[in-house]
Formats: structure tokens, sequence, C-alpha cells
């Protein structure tokens, strides 16, 4: 009888238990906190702004309670870093900047941007700092501007690593007065990051825990095991983003202009202008973004004219050499004529190969073009000598003969007698409009 009734109460058990244990599971999926994931690389660029607010959305519409920026960058634009460091700041969502992966950088204007960050990691044997600023083209720019610049970067810089106590000023203010830079030891040492993190993972946990003022509430970050919620970018986000490629912009470049070219020397379609003008303007967008020395484009204006002018007035491709030689300087100085730390430079062997196959192709133009001067005249009037017609209303001495399909007022040549509609006749040459012939004798 007990037995009996320990197996009914042991079934009624496991019934229950097997009904509620996938509540249980779903219910734990549902707690489960969410870390949203947005990640930039490379060069600041205008898409960041778009792309990271669409990650705090994100992050907000989710109720997730922690958004993860990954970054390495080497810099750019102070106004652009201005813009983000404002989208960073007004998250109502705790941020974690975290310079990833290993060998990573966060320099120049990444520096500020880590500081802005809620929390602030590094992976190992990645660096912070050199943040003094320089011109659009990689240059020093005048001591005045310089120290202007210096002293509101310094500024921004105490305000956001205030709270990270002294030595992270201290260290904030010499990457943007020394240059200095740091690395992941160095900056963890000093308070300016809180975590050395190897991964996503490892830095969730390490996470787990700390806490947050979020508009004057304080917030418990509960991190470990939280599901990782990646933002994809869009296509053109993507588009736009190699575009901070060197090689990409200047094969845009390239190409770009040649197409216009091509336009401009057969003009009456619109299919070489409109790709023309869509890569210039893409190559431009990327030439904004990348530091370049403008000083290039010289160079590579007067070896577009030399190809055009060896086109017109054909040197048996003296000009197109000549303007292979520019081309390719004018690119190399264009992209690698300045030294910026982080940023890349265009292939030398890629400039080199896109000058040759240039000047290839309008040598190419210009032996056509050799040829077609040389040719002898195969249409409009001066075609007609030597061709054979018969004559359409009587020559006496002058009258209409059909030669090569059509009608022409013609002449009888010196010496030669009238002659009836239907006789042959062969012209001798051309006068102006009227075509001068000789009577053909017809064999019997």
């Amino acid at each position: 009888m007990k037995t009996r009734w320990f197996l009914q109460v042991s079934l009624i058990l496991s019934i229950l238990v097997s009904f509620f244990q996938p509540l249980q599971l779903v219910s734990g999926q549902v707690d489960a906190p969410e870390a949203v994931v947005v990640q930039l690389k490379g060069p600041l660029t205008p898409v960041w702004s778009g792309y990271l607010q669409r990650g705090v959305n994100r992050a907000v519409s989710t109720g997730a309670g922690l958004l993860i920026i990954e970054l390495n960058t080497p810099g750019g634009s102070v106004d652009l870093m201005n813009h983000l460091v404002q989208q960073i700041l007004a998250s109502p969502v705790p941020v974690v900047v975290y310079v990833t992966p290993r060998g990573a950088m966060a320099a120049s204007a990444g520096t500020l941007l880590v500081l802005s960050g809620h929390f602030a990691a590094m992976a190992p044997e990645s660096t912070i700092g050199a943040a003094s600023p320089v011109g659009m083209q990689g240059e020093d720019i005048g001591s005045t501007l310089e120290e202007k610049t210096k002293e509101i970067l310094k500024a921004s810089a105490r305000s956001l690593a205030a709270r990270r106590g002294t030595e992270a000023v201290k260290l904030a203010e010499e990457s943007i007065e020394k240059a200095r830079a740091a690395n992941s030891t160095e900056a963890l040492q000093a308070g300016l990051i809180d975590f050395i993190a190897r991964d996503v993972e490892d830095l969730l946990a390490q996470m787990d825990g700390s806490k947050v003022l979020m508009n004057g509430n304080e917030v418990v970050i509960r991190s470990k095991g939280a599901l990782q919620v990646p933002v994809s970018t869009t296509m053109v986000e993507d588009v736009l983003g190699l575009l901070t490629n060197p090689n990409i912009v200047f094969l845009l470049l390239s190409i770009g202009v040649q197409a216009i070219l091509i336009e401009i020397s057969s003009p009456g379609g619109w299919v070489a202008g409109f790709i023309g003008a869509v890569l210039l303007a893409l190559a431009i967008y990327g030439l904004g973004i990348l530091p370049v020395n403008w000083f290039g484009m010289i160079f590579l204006v007067i070896a577009f004219v030399l190809f055009i002018l060896d086109i017109k007035a054909p040197t048996h491709g003296a000009l197109t050499v000549a303007g292979t030689g520019s081309f390719i300087a004018g690119a190399l100085i264009l992209f690698n004529s300045l030294s910026i730390p982080g940023f890349p430079r265009v292939s030398v062997g890629l400039v080199i190969g896109m000058g040759v196959f240039l000047g290839l192709s309008f040598f190419a133009v210009v032996m056509i073009a050799l040829r077609a001067m040389k040719k002898p005249v195969i249409t409009g009037r001066e075609s007609l000598e030597g061709k054979d017609g018969y004559v359409v209303t009587r020559l006496a001495p002058i009258g209409i003969v059909q030669v090569a399909g059509e009608q022409w007022s013609a002449v009888l040549a010196p010496g030669e007698p009238p002659l009836k509609k239907g006789e042959k006749v062969i012209v001798e040459k051309v006068e102006g409009v009227r075509l001068v012939v000789r009577h053909i004798e017809t064999k019997a």
C-alpha cells in the first residue's frame, strides 16, 4: 500500500516537474541580460554617427543593460570626434568603449572616445594616446591655432577623465600636449581604463556587479553571461566604409577621371560620364576622410592634360610617357608623402600598375589616331576620284552624272567631246561641288 502510494506521488511530482521545467528555461532566457555590440574600425567617418545611434536605439528598444563599442582607430576629424563623444555621453544605456583586438589602437581622437564611455577597456597589447592635433593633411598646424586646439582638447580630456583620478587626467593631458601613448597595462595602472580583457566574454565577466551613475541613479551592471546582440552595418555604410582604404580611393579616382575623359572625347553618350561622375564623387568623399597631400593632385592633373594633348597633337607617345610618370608621382605624393601612424598607405605596386595601364591605353589611342591620319580619305567628295559612273543628262560640257549611288553636277575634262545620256564616265578630279569627268570607252 505504501509502495503504491509512493509511486503515485512520484508520478505526480514527475508530471509537475516536467510541466514547470520548460517555463523556468523560458523565464531564464527572458531574464538573461543583453549587451548590444557595435564595431567602429578604421579612421573616423561620418558613417559612424548613424551607425552608433542605431546601436543606442537598439539597446534602448530591447532593454539591453549595456552597449559595447569595439574600437580600433588611428583617429580623425576633431569635429566628428566631438559629435561622437556627445552621442556616447547622451546614451541612456551604460556604454563601455573597448579597444580591441590585440594590437588595436585608440589613437588621437580615439583617446577621447574611450574616455567618454561610462566604462573603458582595452585588449592586451593594445595602445591609447598620441592625441596631439594636426592639420587635415597631417601637417603641423600654426603655433597659435595649435595652442588653442590643444587647450580645448585638454579641457575636454580633463572633464572626461576627472572621475578616474589625477593620474588618469595627467596621462590624458600628456597624450594631447606631448603626443604620449600608453599600452593597456600603463593605462590601467594610471586609471585611464577600467579593465584589460582578452575578449568580450572576459570583459562581460569582469564588469558584472560594477556600478555607474545614470541620470543621478546608481545602476548595477549585470553582464556575466550576457547575450551579445551585434548591430550590423547597412550596405551603404559598408560601401562608404571602404572609402577609408586609400587603394580603393585611388582606383575610384583613376577610373572616374578616365571615364570622364572618354565622355569628353566622344560626347553624345551618357554612360561613361555618369559612371565617371559617381566614381569621382565617391573618391572625393574618401579624400575628405583620409590624410592626403593635395600637392599630388597637381601632378595628376598634369598627367591627364598630357594624355589629352598627345591624342589631339600626337607626338608618337612622348607626352604619354611623361604623363605616366607624372601620374605615378602624383598618386604617391597624394597618399604616401604624409607619415601618420595608423593611417593606411596606398600600394606602390598598384600605383605603378595603374600608371602603366593608363599610359598604354592612351598610347594605343595615339597610335590609332596616327594611322587614321595616314589613311586615304574613303568618304566624302574626295573619295570619288577614280570612280566610274554614267551620264544622267547630256554633258555638253556641263550636266549630271551618277557616281557612287549619287547624282553630281559634272563638267567634261578639256578635250572631251559631248556625251549622251547613259554613256560611261570616270571621275578625274573634284572641283568644289562639281566633278570633272572623262569618257570611258566601252568594249563591244
